[in-house]
């Protein structure tokens, strides 16, 4: 069944008194032609008054303020969505050079998507990467971003802890190693440079059933459920996502919640508080079918269970505290 019932828990405790938390996620998903949003329901304790807004690019922003002084913080999100398939016609691609001669408009339409970032600059070392995709390209836009993906997966090593959410792609070429936030910025980096639009993309991966018999390499990175991955303006075509950290496109199990430049713009929780206090930070995200093998609804929600972060999620940061 394509219809998933996620939930994310974010924990902040704190070895003092903070207060004045000043915070914003991007924790609600898509709502389009490839995915419906059922239901969603945001929750924090301490309880706090909510308030929603469309950024830029087109995502959810929650945000709220927590104003009393407090020692720990939980912030809850649930939703449903419905996966829809959404067929393409890989046919129907145009040449390399077909595109380099309207790269320029391409540009301007997409200027963000092409831009260097923070996370992703234009590097020459991804030059490499760039060639040797377009050698196995096989000459076309959709060839050369299938490259892309595959140099990432079979080239990069899937290490937890390798590098840290401010990590660049420089960090990951320089180690060989890291996680879907790091190969997701080292694709953007290797197409953009290339000239292609490219925009990254935050959220969750439903994990296959445990008697598929996969590879282990997925029941790491389903473990946790977040995820992030890429999508590609490909010319005649479209959007069209692909995850360099499995090495195959995204498909009906990738949930999307929020796209952005890099992971700058889109992290599942951010803020600011007031207090000399530090933090601990725990997470729990769980995604599994909403409906059983007969179609009946399976909403049951087991006993939380908060672990330690080891996904892209953005912590608080602490201001001065003010005399």
């Amino acid at each position: 069944m394509n219809r998933y019932h996620l939930t994310h828990v974010t924990e902040f405790q704190y070895d003092g008194p903070v207060s004045e938390s000043y915070n914003e996620v991007h924790l609600r998903p898509m709502h389009d032609d490839k995915q419906s949003c059922l239901s969603f329901r945001l929750v924090t304790a301490p309880n706090s008054q909510v308030s929603s807004y469309r950024d830029a690019f087109g995502n959810w922003v929650h945000q709220f303020n927590v104003f009393a002084e407090h020692h720990r913080l939980t912030v809850h999100s649930e939703s449903v969505v419905l996966a829809h398939e959404v067929p393409s016609d890989g046919s129907a691609s145009m040449t390399l050079s077909e595109f380099e001669a309207q790269g320029e408009e391409l540009c301007e339409e997409h200027f963000d998507f092409i831009a260097p970032t923070t996370y992703v600059p234009h590097l020459p070392k991804l030059a490499e990467l760039v060639e040797a995709a377009s050698q196995t390209s096989g000459g076309t836009v959709l060839g050369f971003v299938e490259a892309s993906s595959d140099l990432i997966h079979q080239g990069f090593r899937y290490v937890k802890g390798a590098t840290h959410v401010h990590s660049s792609v420089e960090d990951s070429l320089s180690l060989g190693a890291g996680v879907c936030q790091d190969f997701a910025h080292l694709m953007l980096g290797v197409v953009r440079l290339r000239g292609l639009p490219a925009r990254y993309v935050s959220g969750y991966l439903v994990p296959e059933p445990k008697n598929n018999g996969k590879g282990s390499l997925e029941e790491v990175i389903g473990g946790q459920a977040s995820h992030a991955w890429v999508e590609v303006f490909v010319p005649r075509i479209g959007w069209l996502g692909f995850d360099p950290t499995l090495g195959k496109p995204a498909g009906l199990r990738h949930v999307r919640v929020a796209y952005g430049r890099d992971y700058g713009d889109v992290p599942p929780v951010r803020g600011v508080y007031k207090g000399h206090a530090g933090q601990r930070l725990s997470v729990d995200v769980r995604v599994r079918p909403a409906v059983d093998d007969e179609g009946h609804e399976v909403l049951q929600e087991p006993a939380p269970r908060l672990v330690e972060e080891t996904t892209p999620e953005r912590e608080q940061q602490p201001q001065q505290q003010q005399q």
